[in-house]
């Protein structure tokens, strides 16, 4: 019989987020699940119930209702929530305004951080600006830059928008970006003038300027000077209208929200969609 390592506390169980959903199914719904297999055995035989407590539970913000859960079980291509309208970027920022929602570390810049009510509102003022470079939704905004602060806005202000995000990382080459952006045909690039790895500063302007060649519908460049080198231009601060209001688009429920890719290892990288209403749930 093998040796259980980790039992945990009856108070840790007793406050853990599914120990709660079953407190809360019970009260609200009258369904007393005794175990785990047992909950996962309803959410399955039920699908519409289960996800319509999701929805109620993790209470999604609509600004229209759905018609019902699953409009079509057709596989591929079942339709969830139909008639339900929402943006993932209205439920980023329920936290209080004054709690931490990014703490910022770098090899080479000062330590950072934002609160919820800093992040709505640099949020607001960076998607002002994105609108007023006829960002819309269903277009296409990308990013070819590192993990810092910038990079989150231009994603959350890009959802607000109901416009679609896609990143690749610095560190890609010219030909592995655009093997993934040219398969979503870029309005908008943002795009970083390097990263630092281990303290060695990585300039990738030349790497820029070749997707802005080769990405014809690509409009407008916006820069985020992470090394601080000299580049003409739209910077991200430049892009930023102070004072704008958040306003995030309401979109269809399995509206695009974001673009990732397969790795590539079988051909050109495959691209995956995921929608608002998925990605909340």
């Amino acid at each position: 019989m093998s040796e259980v390592l980790y039992t945990p506390s009856d108070e840790r169980v007793a406050g853990c987020r599914l120990t709660r959903y079953r407190r809360w199914l019970a009260e609200t719904r009258g369904l007393d699940f005794g175990t785990y297999d047992d909950l996962w055995a309803w959410s399955v035989a039920d699908l519409e119930a289960f996800w319509a407590s999701l929805w109620e539970w993790c209470e999604i913000r609509a600004a229209a209702p759905y018609d019902r859960v699953l409009g079509s079980r057709a596989m591929p291509g079942a339709e969830w929530f139909p008639g339900a309208e929402l943006n993932y970027a209205d439920h980023a920022f329920r936290r209080p305004d004054d709690e931490t929602a990014v703490l910022f570390r770098s090899e080479h810049r000062p330590p950072g951080q934002l609160t919820f009510g800093q992040l709505r509102q640099r949020t607001a003022e960076v998607a002002a600006g994105l609108r007023g470079l006829g960002v819309g939704p269903g277009d296409r905004v990308v990013a070819y830059a590192p993990n810092v602060p910038e990079t989150l806005l231009a994603f959350l202000a890009t959802a607000s928008l109901g416009a679609i995000w896609s990143s690749c990382s610095p560190d890609f080459g010219a030909t592995a970006v655009l093997d993934r952006f040219r398969q979503i045909e870029p309005k908008v690039l943002v795009a970083a003038d390097g990263h630092v790895f281990k303290g060695v500063e990585h300039d990738r302007r030349e790497v820029v300027r070749r997707l802005v060649a080769e990405l014809p519908t690509v409009e407008s460049t916006v820069t985020i000077p992470n090394l601080g080198l000299e580049e003409g231009g739209v910077t991200f601060d430049d892009l930023a209208v102070t004072g704008a209001g958040f306003e995030p688009v309401p979109v269809p429920f399995d509206h695009p929200l974001w673009v990732l890719y397969s790795s590539g290892t079988t051909g050109l990288p495959k691209a995956l969609v995921h929608g608002h209403g998925g990605i909340l749930l």
